[in-house]
């Protein structure tokens, strides 16, 4: 019975990080680029009372033998790389990644860290930064008197300026891939730091070698389903309760057990 509590409390404490997740995604709902995590659970150790294999009192050969259980634990949040929905916006600054591909950003520490997030802006000097004031790399400058700015998928940035019809080229984006992009850390605003676990940065233009090609005036949205979460809510919610349950009935056995001498 003492076991049985043990056991229900690892599930308890399972369920409160799943919880922990959902409400993360949920509160991320709005959040351009924004990818959920899902957490992974594995069995915890086992307690062999009867080895299967081993031979019985009458020399048969026991078939399944006895193993026990001793509960859950966590083994992963991983963060799940679907696309999300496109919002059009037609902000000409707003840039959607549609495909592989992450936006190579230059932290103030002299790091790269990497965004799915295109809500980039200008700052005094002209150069595409992200709503924290950190620089695309390769840096991009839009000169102050351009009239219009035009992306193309394959990254190119061409501006037009007061008289001339002839659109000029002032940068070209990159985007990295990642051998395996789950492996990615997530630091907050946005940004993934590289890890030995996601590899190198593979750096090259949008659209060639299975990057994501870029669409102009487009946000990617969070791909966070409410419905989906929802469900996953109540189900780690009646989890919970089913544990909390059997920490009751293993409890009430533990008093049925104390008040045998009365």
């Amino acid at each position: 019975m003492l076991r049985s509590l043990y056991i229900a409390s690892t599930g308890m404490r399972a369920q409160d990080l799943n919880v922990s997740v959902i409400a993360n995604n949920l509160a991320n709902v709005n959040t351009a680029g924004f990818k959920r995590s899902r957490a992974d659970f594995e069995d915890l150790l086992y307690q062999n009372l009867k080895l299967m294999g081993t031979l019985s009192n009458s020399g048969n050969q026991i078939p399944t033998g006895i193993q026990l259980g001793l509960g859950v634990k966590p083994a992963a949040v991983q963060k799940i790389f679907l696309q999300g929905d496109f919002a059009q916006t037609q902000n000409p600054l707003d840039i959607a990644i549609e495909g592989k591909g992450f936006f190579q950003i230059l932290q103030p520490n002299g790091n790269f860290a990497y965004t799915r997030a295109g809500t980039f802006k200008l700052d005094q000097l002209g150069r595409l930064v992200t709503s924290e004031g950190e620089l695309i790399q390769p840096t991009i400058t839009i000169p102050n008197n351009a009239i219009n700015i035009s992306i193309e998928p394959t990254g190119t940035v061409s501006i037009t300026q007061p008289g001339t019809t002839v659109p000029a080229i002032v940068g070209t984006f990159q985007i990295a891939t990642f051998q395996n992009q789950a492996g990615l850390q997530a630091v907050g605003n946005n940004l993934f730091l590289q890890t030995g676990a996601s590899g190198s940065p593979i750096i090259g233009t949008p659209g060639l070698q299975d990057r994501g090609t870029l669409t102009q005036g487009f946000l990617e949205l969070s791909n966070v389903s409410v419905v989906e979460e929802m469900v996953n809510l109540i189900t780690a919610q009646r989890a919970y309760e089913i544990n909390s349950r059997t920490v009751q009935t293993a409890d009430e056995m533990l008093q049925i057990t104390s008040n045998l001498k009365r």
